[in-house]
C-alpha cells in the first residue's frame, strides 16, 4: 500500500552503512521468527503477499524504528491472532516474562517437517509461476507507462516508477498477482515483465543520470502502452 512502507527511491533517511561481517541472526529470537512464516503458510493462514501486507500495516513510526525480523513478527502475530492460533493475553504474558528475564534462552523445538520446508524455501523461494490461456499483451521492445493511480492495499507497483515510461526487456510468463493474493481474492495470475527505465526518466537530471538504467519486474495490470 502507499505510505512509508514503500521506501524505494525515497531520500532523507541518511547513508546506508552495511554492517561488516554481519551475522545471519543478531539474536536467537530472530531464528524463531524466521520459522513463523513457513509454519503459518503450511497451516493455511497466510501466503507471501498477505504476509507482506501485514507488515505494511505497521504504524509508520514503528515501521521506521524497528528491525527486519520485528516486521516479520508483527505480521505473523497479526494474522496468527486473527486465525485464533495466538492468544493475545498469552503473548503479553510471555513478552513480559522476557522483559524481566532478558538473558533467558528462548524455548527450543525441533520439527523435522518444518526444517525440511525451510531448507527448500530459503535457497529456492516459492514457485509462483502459473499457466494461463491469455497471451501477453506486451512484447520485448514495447514502450510502457506504469499506471499512476494510488493503491490502498498491497501492491508491487513501486511508487518511484508510477507514471514513468520504460521499455520491456524480458517476459517471464504468468505469475500469481500480489494485489489479489494479499487480500485472499485468489491467485489471479497475470503476465510478468522486466521493465527498464533510464535513470533520467526516474530521477531527472541527477548526477550520472545518463549512465545508469533501472530494471524492475512489473505485472501486466500495472502497465499501459506508452
Amino acid at each position: 500500500m502507499d505510505g512509508v512502507h514503500d521506501l524505494g527511491g525515497r531520500q532523507g533517511f541518511g547513508p546506508i552503512n552495511p554492517e561488516q561481517n554481519e551475522p545471519v541472526f543478531h539474536a536467537d529470537w530472530e531464528r524463531s521468527v524466521l520459522t513463523m512464516f513457513p509454519a503459518l503458510a503450511a497451516a493455511g493462514v497466510i501466503n507471501i503477499d498477505k504476509f507482506r501486507f501485514g507488515m505494511e500495516q505497521i504504524p509508520p513510526a514503528d515501521y521506521l524504528t524497528t528491525t527486519y525480523y520485528e516486521h516479520w513478527m508483527h505480521s505473523a502475530i497479526r494474522w496468527g491472532t486473527e486465525a485464533g492460533i495466538f492468544d493475545p493475553e498469552d503473548l503479553e504474558r510471555r513478552t513480559q516474562h522476557y522483559y524481566e528475564h532478558p538473558n533467558e534462552a528462548v524455548p527450543q523445538a525441533t520439527k523435522a517437517d518444518l526444517t525440511e520446508l525451510l531448507k527448500q524455501l530459503i535457497p529456492n523461494g516459492m514457485d509462483c509461476r502459473r499457466d494461463i490461456d491469455e497471451a501477453p499483451r506486451f512484447a520485448v521492445g514495447d514502450q510502457v507507462r506504469v499506471l499512476a493511480h494510488a493503491s490502498t492495499t498491497h501492491t508491487r507497483r513501486a511508487g518511484y516508477v508510477r507514471g514513468r515510461v520504460g521499455e520491456i526487456v524480458a517476459t517471464h510468463g504468468a505469475y500469481v498477482y500480489p494485489d489479489s493474493n494479499a487480500l485472499e481474492l485468489g491467485e489471479d495470475p497475470h503476465h510478468l515483465y522486466t521493465v527498464r527505465f533510464t535513470a533520467r526518466e526516474l530521477w531527472g537530471d541527477e548526477p550520472g543520470a545518463r549512465n545508469t538504467v533501472n530494471n524492475i519486474d512489473l505485472w501486466e495490470p500495472y502497465l499501459e502502452a506508452a
